[in-house]
């Protein structure tokens, strides 16, 4: 389903809020100075229970020279040169890692602000998030990228005990960081980033 499309997820609220808040929406675009590299990550809801949503969430394999080895994340990755968009570059990156179609089975809701995170421990980026909706749950295949899959019902990342301040080791340097600890699942840094603008969005 095409982002033309009915959208998925229609009747989900908290899905519907997103659509009406991201319908029209410019995004923030981030600078362009040299050096940088884009990326874009897809952040996939499907209808949950209780007027809740669930959103797709991946635990990155451990692999090294990769900067979020063996973190929470969304799907996504890097722009190539084959790609017509960033978007295209979400909906890419996500087949590869999940096997999951979302111009098959999902509808684009759209873009986020850009972030651009400029600290040392991670390489001059620019990550675009996409909004993606899915009706139900469609099969995935993790490819060596993906340790692991899980999804997670979004109003439960912002309940009050989720929040916490802990210490995690990036690239061999220690750091105090604000994160969102859902059961075993530790989310922080851009992802946590991510999901606390897409909360505020919706309001």
């Amino acid at each position: 389903m095409s982002a033309g499309a009915t959208s998925s997820g229609s009747g989900d609220p908290f899905i519907a809020r997103v659509t009406r808040a991201l319908k029209g929406r410019v995004p923030v675009i981030a600078e362009r100075d040299e050096p940088y590299r884009e990326a874009a990550v897809a952040l996939v809801l499907r209808p949950g229970t209780d007027g809740d949503c669930d959103l797709l969430l991946i635990r990155r394999a451990t692999r090294e020279g990769d900067p979020w080895s063996g973190q929470i994340a969304l799907p996504g990755g890097g722009h190539s040169a084959g790609d017509t968009s960033l978007e295209d570059t979400a909906a890419r990156e996500t087949a590869e890692e999940l096997g999951l179609d979302l111009r098959l089975h999902g509808t684009a809701l759209g873009p986020m602000d850009e972030l651009r995170p400029r600290i040392p421990t991670l390489p001059p980026i620019i990550i675009r998030p996409y909004v993606w909706a899915v009706d139900s749950s469609p099969p995935l295949v993790m490819s060596d990228e993906v340790a692991e899959y899980r999804w997670v019902p979004f109003g439960s990342l912002f309940a009050p005990e989720v929040r916490i301040q802990t210490s995690v080791k990036a690239r061999a340097v220690q750091m105090r960081v604000e994160a969102l600890q859902v059961g075993d699942f530790t989310i922080w840094g851009l992802t946590e980033r991510i999901l606390t603008s897409l909360q505020q969005l919706a309001g």
